[in-house]
Formats: structure tokens, C-alpha cells, sequence
């Protein structure tokens, strides 16, 4: 038996209660009404001591084959992180399905084949069989869905992109995601929106709603589950669609429905979404918005990946090249005027290529551009913004960094009311994806540092309820969230007036031909995960008592 106290700090339970000073006791990894004579104690006078913060929406799917920890998400507080989202998994897929899903994965989330060939080592079929590979290996606790157009390529091959599915399709889909429910799934997603490879709507997508309504019954015959979703975000009338169709999915299922993301734009169109979305809970149906509390910022390289050039096919088709091959390609003067021609400026649109800054570059001509736009570089110097981005990037072997800052979800009054709002959940951060691009671990430390020390707009009960048990609640993780008797001992320790993001860094630590973007935190003490700490100011230990939720 494994007994723990923790004494004299400021309990923040999960509940939305106000913080109040006690001690909290830990038995075998469940926390207790007290332990006498305990093996170990902390002392966490000063500090606020919270349960571990819940991440619903994440792509660690590869990356916890190597990397169970999931980092850098357990040094912001995150003991839960959520996997299998945007209708993609890494199982159930046939031998031969292993390419069509790398494929997807890599557009999607911009996760490289290379990745995949270095560190995902492909054993096994079943999604029961993936949980059980990834089981034992964990230092964080894994939430998986299983993915739509994951289930619909293996039961239906090529034709998942080609037409509806019959009855007898539905029904082997159906038995499918029963069997992963059996094995720990905690729900399904899928998505309005996104395209493969050959710009093909994903297999998802093909789906009529006799076939989403029947695998939501069948996930919901196992007791619990939740239907996530990418909407149509580009067609605000779609979107509105989308949302109808997912009250009429929660209400038929009895499930909760979840749509990412809903952005703080401001404007009529979010105010369409908050409609549509109090509309559905107004017929009781339950379907939330995820929202994040920061700037959707990104980064571009042309050494790396980037989605915003899945816009320019020429421009595509050579960052679709190995990285070695590329500065050939983007030097070659015979393509210079196609890939100038085909970049052209988008005024109206806020991920338009000319309103990126420069961020850090190699050569020393390139140091005077630092801090301007495209736009401004391209005017100063009577270029079209293709050239500049060619020119720049081209002295530094294709290693400048453009920065999109501060223009997505960056209406602070809308997004101080979404993280706060009943109709959404805390909680789109993408970690784990695009990671050359930008690092979606942190979110967690940006609610505590800024909206609540900072800005003052949270209180600190509602924040911590927020990504604990509000959202344990209502994604049916039932034995944790909160730091009652009985629950699993999920435990934050942080200093509230230290707690904050540190500078991003552009590091080497991936498998394959990536590198990645990450967010440090400050202030976290510790992080225990089922009783055992697992993150500390020393760093990470060599606990793994993750498991499957």
C-alpha cells in the first residue's frame, strides 16, 4: 500500500468550490479521507494544489509509440490528454491500409511519413490491439477515440471515398466500434471538413446520417462516449448545418457532440454559432464548442511543413518532396515565375501569406528583415511576395522563419467569454500536431497566467473547474477531474504567481525529418499522475503510471 499527504496548501478541488486551505491524502493512486502515518509527504505551503488538467483535444496518436509522456503537455499541468480526433486514429487499419492513413495523417496534422517510418511500428489491426500497445508505456493518461474515416477505410478500402455505406458495412462499423468502446475507447470522431492527399474529402465525409446516427448508438451502448467533430468551418451556413445535424445525433444517441474549434473572431458569425449552439441545448441536446484562450499563431519554413501552402499546388507539390531535395526545386529558375505567380496575395484573408513577420533567420542578410512582413519587404522592395519568400528562404537553405501572429482568435473580450461559456469546453489545442508550425501544449499555463493572474476576467476555482471537472464530467472520464474520495490521484502542485509559458523553442528531438516547436512552463512544482509523481522542477522521472481512461 502507497500512502501520500500533502500539507498546507490551497486546495483548488475541481468542483468550482472556493479554494480552501487542507491537506490531501493519497492511497494506492485514489485520494483518501486521510492516511495515517504516510510513506512520503509533500509540503506545498504556498502553492495551490489542483487536479491535473484535462486535454480533450490532441494528435499524440504516433507520438506516444515512442513517447509516453506526451510531451511537453504533462510540464504545463496536463495529466489527461485526449487522442484520435478529427476522424483519424492509427487503428483499426489492414497492412496495406498503413499508407493511405500516414498519407492522411501527414496533410491533416502535418505529421511526416518519415516519422512514421522511424518510430510507428505498425503491430496491429485492431484498436484494441493499438491500446494495448501503447498501455504500460504511459506517463500521462490517454482518453482515445477511435476515427471515422479510419473505421470506414478499413471496412470499406477505396470506396470510402467513393460512396454511402451499405447496411452491411454499417453493421461491421458498428460491431468495430463496439469492440473498442469494450477495450477502453472513450468515443468516436469525425469531421465535415478536412481533405486527404489528393485533396479528396476524408472518408468520414462520405458518411449519410443513417450510418453516423448508428455507430453513435453503438458507441453509446457501452454506457458512455462522445462524438467529436471538425465542422465545415470555411461555409458559415454549413457550420450551422453541422451543428443541427449533432443535436440531432446527441439526442438520438443520448450522447454528448463536440465541435472544434470555435473561435473568439468576434462579428456575426460567432454569434451565429453561440446561437446555433443554445439553440440545440435549448431542445436538449448536448453539443459544446472547444475553444482555446490564445492566439491561434503559426509559423512557416519552407525546411519543414506548412498548411498554408496546401493553397499553392506548386508550391505543395515541392514541400511534398524529401527536405533535401527541396532548395533545388525552389532555386530552380525555370519553376521561379509559376511559384511566383501562384502566390498571390490574400488581402481578405487573415492566414495570407503577405501578413507574416520574420522571425528568426541564418544569414546575416536576412538579419535586417527580421520583425517585418512580407508585405512591407515585398512593397520596400517593388517584389511580389512569392519572390521575397523564395528570396529569404533560399539564403537560409529554406530555414526562415515567417511568424502569423496575433490575428486568429484574437478578439480578447470574445475569447474571454468563450473559455467561460457553458456552450463550450476548454480545449482545442491541436498538441501534437502541426508541430513544425506551432506548439499546442500550453494553453493550460496560459488560462492560469493570464485570465486569471493577469487579466483578472477567471476566478481561479472557475479556471481549474474548467479543464478538470467540468470537462471530465461531461466526456464521461469518470474517475478523475476533481480531488474527492475516490478519485484517481491526478495532482497539480503550481505556484499561482509564477506559473507561465516560457519563450517557444524550435528543437531537434523527433523521429524522422522533423523538428518541433515547444512551449517550457514555470511555476509547476510538481505533477503526480495516479499517486506517482511524474514531472517536477528536477524534471521527469522515470514513473509511467498512465493509463488508459
Amino acid at each position: 500500500m502507497s500512502t501520500l499527504a500533502i500539507r498546507n496548501g490551497l486546495v483548488v478541488d475541481g468542483t468550482g468550490g472556493a479554494p480552501g486551505r487542507r491537506d490531501v491524502f493519497v492511497r494506492d493512486g485514489k485520494i483518501a479521507s486521510g492516511v495515517d502515518a504516510p510513506e512520503r509527504t509533500i509540503d506545498a505551503a504556498g502553492r495551490i494544489v489542483s487536479p491535473g488538467f484535462i486535454d480533450i483535444h490532441t494528435h499524440f496518436d504516433p507520438q506516444l509509440c515512442w513517447d509516453g509522456l506526451a510531451t511537453p503537455s504533462l510540464e504545463h499541468g496536463v495529466t489527461t490528454v485526449v487522442i484520435g480526433n478529427c476522424s483519424l486514429s492509427l487503428a483499426p487499419v489492414k497492412p496495406e491500409g498503413t499508407a493511405k492513413l500516414i498519407s492522411m495523417f501527414q496533410v491533416i496534422e502535418d505529421i511526416k511519413k518519415p516519422t512514421f517510418d522511424a518510430a510507428v511500428p505498425w503491430c496491429w489491426e485492431t484498436f484494441p490491439e493499438y491500446l494495448d500497445f501503447i498501455r504500460g508505456k504511459l506517463g500521462v493518461n490517454v482518453g482515445a477515440l477511435i476515427g471515422h474515416s479510419a473505421v470506414r477505410a478499413y471496412v470499406m478500402g477505396a470506396a470510402s471515398q467513393e460512396r454511402a455505406a451499405n447496411a452491411a458495412e454499417i453493421d461491421e462499423m458498428c460491431r468495430i466500434v463496439e469492440e473498442a468502446m469494450a477495450a477502453g475507447a472513450l468515443g468516436i470522431s469525425s469531421s465535415y471538413l478536412d481533405m486527404d492527399e489528393n485533396m479528396r474529402p476524408v472518408p468520414s465525409r462520405y458518411a449519410e446520417i443513417d450510418e453516423k446516427l448508428a455507430l453513435a448508438k453503438a458507441m453509446s451502448a457501452s454506457g458512455r462516449g462522445v462524438w467529436q467533430v471538425v465542422p465545415y468551418i470555411v461555409d458559415p451556413e454549413q457550420l450551422l448545418d453541422n451543428i443541427r445535424e449533432l443535436g440531432d445525433i446527441s439526442l438520438a444517441a443520448d450522447i454528448p457532440c463536440s465541435l472544434q474549434p470555435v473561435l473568439g473572431s468576434g462579428g456575426r458569425a460567432l454569434d451565429d454559432q453561440v446561437r446555433a449552439l443554445t439553440e440545440q441545448h435549448e431542445r436538449g441536446a448536448r453539443v459544446y464548442g472547444q475553444t482555446m484562450p490564445r492566439t491561434f499563431d503559426m509559423n512557416m519554413r519552407l525546411s519543414e511543413t506548412s498548411m498554408l501552402l496546401f493553397g499553392y499546388p506548386t508550391w505543395k507539390s515541392i514541400m511534398d518532396l524529401p527536405a533535401s531535395e527541396r532548395a533545388a526545386e525552389f532555386g530552380d529558375p525555370g519553376k521561379r515565375q509559376a511559384l511566383v505567380e501562384e502566390m498571390v496575395p490574400r488581402e481578405n484573408s487573415i492566414f495570407g501569406i503577405g501578413h507574416m513577420r520574420v522571425g528568426d533567420v541564418k544569414s546575416k542578410q536576412n538579419e535586417q528583415y527580421q520583425g517585418r512582413t512580407v508585405n512591407e519587404i515585398a512593397e520596400a522592395e517593388g517584389k511580389r511576395i512569392g519572390e521575397v519568400v523564395l528570396d529569404l528562404s533560399l539564403r537560409d537553405d529554406l530555414d526562415t522563419e515567417f511568424k502569423l501572429e496575433g490575428v486568429v482568435n484574437a478578439d480578447q473580450d470574445a475569447v474571454a467569454r468563450l473559455i467561460d461559456s457553458p456552450l463550450c469546453h476548454f480545449g482545442a489545442s491541436d498538441a501534437g500536431a502541426h508541430i513544425t508550425q506551432f506548439c499546442g501544449s500550453g494553453d493550460t499555463t496560459y488560462m492560469l497566467s493570464h485570465f486569471v493572474r493577469e487579466a483578472g476576467t477567471m476566478p481561479l476555482e472557475r479556471a481549474v473547474h474548467r479543464m478538470t471537472g467540468e470537462v471530465a464530467r461531461d466526456w464521461g472520464i469518470r474517475d478523475r477531474g476533481t480531488l474527492e474520495e475516490g478519485q484517481a490521484a491526478d495532482i497539480v502542485i503550481f505556484d499561482a504567481d509564477r506559473v507561465a509559458i516560457t519563450k517557444d523553442e524550435f528543437v531537434d528531438d523527433f523521429p524522422g525529418e522533423a523538428r518541433r516547436y515547444v512551449r517550457r512552463a514555470e511555476g509547476f512544482d510538481r505533477v503526480l499522475v495516479n499517486g506517482e509523481q511524474v514531472y517536477g522542477t528536477e524534471g521527469y522521472t522515470s514513473a509511467r503510471p498512465g493509463r488508459i481512461v
